[in-house]
């Protein structure tokens, strides 16, 4: 990263957000955080098994003139790939072709991933730097899904400056489609299941 900060965090928490935490109340809290070493700036061994079961990321980019913007992105689980303690990517597929987070990211690298876990109410954020990579084929299959269908056009790579995971308050809890689809398959065959016991059982002679 261009910058030099004193704690990974500082890379949320400018002087105009500590100001803000101080008067609020909170700044001695989030200092204490930062004397214990700050947040987060590689890929651990959490990260990782969180990342192997996202199918979703929010991915925050801004222009030249501090205009934000958020995409989503999705794809089977796994789809965000690690290449080293601090470098992840992911194949970008082609949509709707605006290339408004492609035109950010040419202007300002900087960028945020936003992971969420509405099953187990989890959140992860990520700040770093992006780019965008069109010129390498390989690297691109290699980041395909296998037996995904999508026509993948690029590839982003993200490197991490610092990460950090937020409690869950507030999140609601949500359930894939796929999974309640299999808990309900689950359940009716099991179902089907015991009504076969009964009427066999109601189906047996009585004993005297």
């Amino acid at each position: 990263m261009s910058e030099t900060r004193t704690y990974s965090s500082d890379v949320a928490f400018t002087p105009a957000v500590k100001a803000i935490q101080a008067r609020k109340g909170s700044r001695e809290a989030y200092a204490k955080v930062e004397q214990r070493g700050g947040w987060h700036t590689e890929i651990d061994d959490n990260l990782a098994a969180f990342l192997a079961e996202v199918n979703s990321l929010y991915f925050a980019t801004a222009n030249a003139d501090g205009q934000p913007y958020i995409q989503h992105r999705g794809g089977p689980k796994g789809f965000i790939k690690i290449l080293d303690r601090h470098t992840l990517a992911f194949a970008d597929y082609s949509g709707n072709r605006q290339y408004i987070t492609q035109g950010n990211l040419s202007e300002n690298p900087k960028a945020n991933i936003f992971l969420m876990d509405y099953v187990h109410r989890r959140r992860v954020k990520i700040w770093g730097e992006a780019r965008v990579v069109d010129d390498d084929p390989a690297l691109l299959t290699s980041l395909m899904p296998q037996g995904y269908k999508a026509r993948p056009e690029q590839v982003i790579l993200f490197r991490i400056a610092a990460w950090d995971t937020n409690c869950p308050q507030h999140i609601p809890q949500k359930f894939d489609a796929a999974d309640v689809a299999a808990a309900l398959g689950t359940r009716d065959a099991r179902i089907a299941e015991l009504e076969a016991e009964l009427a066999a059982l109601k189906g047996q002679p009585h004993s005297e």
